[in-house]
């Protein structure tokens, strides 16, 4: 089984796409990035809206291999309106209607108008796909964080590889998983790889510790219960400090961010902005070094003009 983040917090934008293949079957999960329209009260940055760009284009060629998308939800840093992305596939995507929240309903009815008669398009929710590569399995509506959220609810995939018979899950927004009941299923699902967000530390002074610590203590119980590895990446990620306050996470050496999963470097942009927009402001980089020595004659020529004496003779205007 192949697992390659295409997008994520890691990687500069707000997503957890990812593309899966297990032989001829291969998935295009939550095939969306978004940036965070303001934080520290900033715009993104140039690095933000370009780390978008190269996102979308990741997206929109691995689009081309996939065979199934699913979409686990409608925040849209997970989907995208263009029906290039789902043209001639099998689409399972979050149910429209039933327990959705309000504003994802929505941008779900106009996904599913943008699409319709495109692809084979079905409600992901208890779904189940055997291909002689993989077992598909879409888990029942989970908690966007806490139970009884307004956020509403997403839909967990299960990838298992048939050969290899290692498990895959993608659990999208569940926040730590904050909800017992998410945390719950991803036991029962006994994952090789999660790849999940993490507890969003960074609205801790808005939620309050004992909600971040909750998410750390049920991802590592998760861990400790099934042995799997986590890629955690998206809400944990959006605080500057995120290495220090997750810690406990990162100690256990079977947790990596999905730049880390890919043997990249973390750019974490949005939790930066104040830093990137600062550094727009800096003074220009150095000249090269042609360019100072033809400044340095033109400064010497001015200093020694300024300095030679006054051959003007007493009397005159001059």
């Amino acid at each position: 089984m192949k697992v390659i983040p295409l997008a994520a917090d890691s990687l500069g934008v707000r997503s957890m796409a990812t593309y899966v293949e297990c032989g001829e079957t291969r998935i295009l999960i939550d095939p969306g990035a978004s940036l965070g329209a303001s934080r520290f009260n900033l715009p993104p940055a140039d690095k933000e809206w370009d780390a978008l760009k190269r996102a979308n284009d990741r997206i929109s060629a691995y689009a081309t291999r996939a065979t199934v998308v699913f979409v686990s939800h409608y925040h849209e840093d997970h989907f995208r309106y263009d029906p290039a992305i789902y043209q001639d596939k099998n689409v399972w995507a979050k149910d429209p209607k039933r327990m959705v929240a309000p504003r994802q309903a929505g941008r779900a009815a106009l996904l599913w108008k943008a699409i319709h008669g495109r692809c084979r398009l079905d409600a992901a929710e208890g779904r189940r796909l055997e291909t002689p590569d993989a077992v598909l399995t879409a888990s029942p509506p989970l908690s966007h964080g806490v139970d009884g959220t307004d956020l509403g609810y997403v839909v967990a995939l299960t990838v298992t590889d048939r050969r290899e018979g290692t498990r895959f899950v993608h659990a999208s927004d569940v926040q730590g998983p904050l909800s017992p009941v998410a945390a719950a299923y991803l036991i029962r699902e006994r994952p090789n790889l999660l790849y999940l967000s993490g507890p969003p530390a960074y609205l801790e002074s808005q939620i309050g510790s004992a909600l971040i610590e909750r998410g750390i203590a049920s991802l590592l119980g998760i861990m400790e219960t099934t042995g799997c590895r986590a890629i955690l990446d998206h809400h944990a990620l959006r605080a500057g400090d995120y290495r220090d306050r997750l810690r406990a996470l990162w100690q256990t050496g079977r947790v990596q961010t999905a730049a880390g999963f890919l043997g990249l470097a973390d750019a974490s942009l949005e939790a930066h902005r104040r830093d990137l927009w600062t550094a727009r402001r800096k003074a220009p980089a150095p000249m090269p070094m042609r360019a100072r020595r033809l400044n340095a004659k033109r400064s010497s020529a001015m200093m020694n003009a300024r300095s030679a004496p006054n051959h003007a003779k007493e009397g005159t205007t001059e």
